[in-house]
């Protein structure tokens, strides 16, 4: 799997003008199942992104993860986007191709279980709507942007 992390001071998504998840500080989450992706993987990709530590200390450090802003009076917010795009090869030509993503049903499946364990781990998890036409708004803090992708069979 794929995810694209950005820390966010706020971040909201749309979908036909209407916002369908937001948060304050924390993770906009950017995620794509690729072919071949299983539960394993968005798992694994989930418990990276809840202790990936990308949020400052109080010496001005990176050393909190979004888990860790919780215990500091602060829920750190996930709001999680489907974005099969992050798959795209761009070697040759100038179109990307998306073969290497999940197919529609298989990935949403993934989403929807990447979301479901995010949301019986984490206290404040926002979402976007697989497969819509979304616009993403985000005030990214930093900025801080970590990709991150974890390979089936732990490849990564």
């Amino acid at each position: 799997m794929i995810s694209v992390l950005q820390r966010v001071s706020q971040a909201r998504v749309e979908v036909d003008g209407q916002a369908v998840g937001r948060i304050g500080p924390g993770l906009l989450v950017l995620v794509c199942a690729e072919q071949g992706d299983t539960e394993a993987e968005a798992d694994r990709l989930l418990a990276k992104v809840l202790k990936l530590r990308i949020f400052a200390d109080d010496a001005g450090k990176m050393n909190r993860s979004v888990q860790d802003l919780d215990g500091q009076g602060a829920c750190g917010g996930l709001l999680i986007v489907s974005q099969f795009t992050l798959a795209a090869d761009t070697r040759s030509g100038n179109r990307p191709g998306f073969s290497q993503a999940a197919a529609p049903a298989e990935g949403e499946r993934l989403y929807d279980h990447f979301v479901t364990r995010a949301r019986a781990a984490h206290p404040q998890v926002a979402t976007g709507r697989f497969g819509a036409d979304m616009q993403v708004h985000l005030v990214n803090d930093g900025p801080v942007t970590i990709p991150l992708r974890i390979a089936p069979a732990g490849g990564d």
